[in-house]
């Protein structure tokens, strides 16, 4: 299992805390539901906090973006594509490739170099 506060996985869903505007309540997406993980890097941080840009990537409520270095996008199939950079990225997407969810792309150094 992986939690750090603002993200969660458990043996049945994925917990996005502080996803919703303006109230900041948590999504819960089923591992069934999820197609996909790839990456994105960010080698500055992300100055996004909240919200989108574009009106497609959704980035849940994160004060620490900034710092960190990278971002996991989860496909679902639809429209609007949940982005979230958790404390330990490599530690997340291996618990997801443990229950079975595929990763798209190359994540830099294996799982473990994400973080």
């Amino acid at each position: 299992m992986y939690n750090d506060g603002l993200v969660a996985c458990t043996d049945t869903e994925l917990i996005i805390g502080r996803y919703y505007f303006p109230w900041g309540s948590a999504k819960r997406i089923p591992l069934s539901a999820i197609r996909g993980l790839s990456w994105v890097p960010l080698p500055n941080g992300s100055w996004r906090i909240w919200g989108s840009g574009d009106f497609v990537h959704w980035f849940n409520l994160d004060s620490g973006r900034p710092q960190k270095k990278a971002a996991l996008m989860i496909d679902l199939g639809r429209r609007v594509v949940p982005v979230i950079t958790p404390d330990e990225p490599g530690r997340l997407v291996e618990e997801l490739t443990a229950r079975g969810i595929a990763t798209g792309g190359n994540f830099p150094q294996g799982p473990t170099g994400l973080a």
